[in-house]
């Protein structure tokens, strides 16, 4: 069996040398700290990154939302965005500004489980659990490590 892969050579496939993770808010990416130091280490295109970022969540304003870059051997790249981070869709949820200092003692809010499944189905794809009541669980652990009580 002869290698298949191409790799290194002119018109071979692209060899993929870097994954860059990335939290930025919605329609705000800019040249400035984080994205560009990031970006820069690796050759790429920082303005073009950022216009298509901007352009994809302009619709998710006030939002931060992860980004996972991809960066190939030619300097191309390409972007996959993720759904924002639990905590934030709870504190949102709960319209808290922060979660607690002290969550074993101090708690800031009570939510419901019917919130707990809208949360979770929105975070279901990037979290490794296969049925919406798991997916319930890991969000409840989230809500106990930020002092939310979780109701029944």
């Amino acid at each position: 069996m002869g290698e298949q892969k191409k790799s290194g050579r002119p018109g071979g496939p692209k060899q993929l040398t870097a994954v860059i993770k990335l939290q930025i808010e919605a329609g705000k990416a800019n040249p400035a700290p984080p994205v560009g130091p990031a970006l820069g280490q690796h050759g790429l295109n920082i303005m073009d990154f950022c216009k298509a970022y901007n352009d994809q969540t302009k619709d998710k304003a006030g939002q931060t939302i992860p980004v996972e870059i991809s960066v190939f051997s030619d300097r191309t790249f390409t972007f996959k965005l993720k759904s924002p981070p639990a905590s934030v869709l709870i504190r949102k949820a709960l319209n808290i500004p922060k979660g607690s200092a002290v969550p074993n003692k101090n708690k800031v809010g009570r939510i419901s489980r019917a919130k707990l499944l809208e949360i979770a189905r929105q975070k279901m794809d990037g979290l490794n659990t296969y049925t919406p009541e798991e997916a319930v669980s890991v969000i409840a652990g989230t809500c106990r490590s930020m002092g939310v009580d979780v109701e029944d």
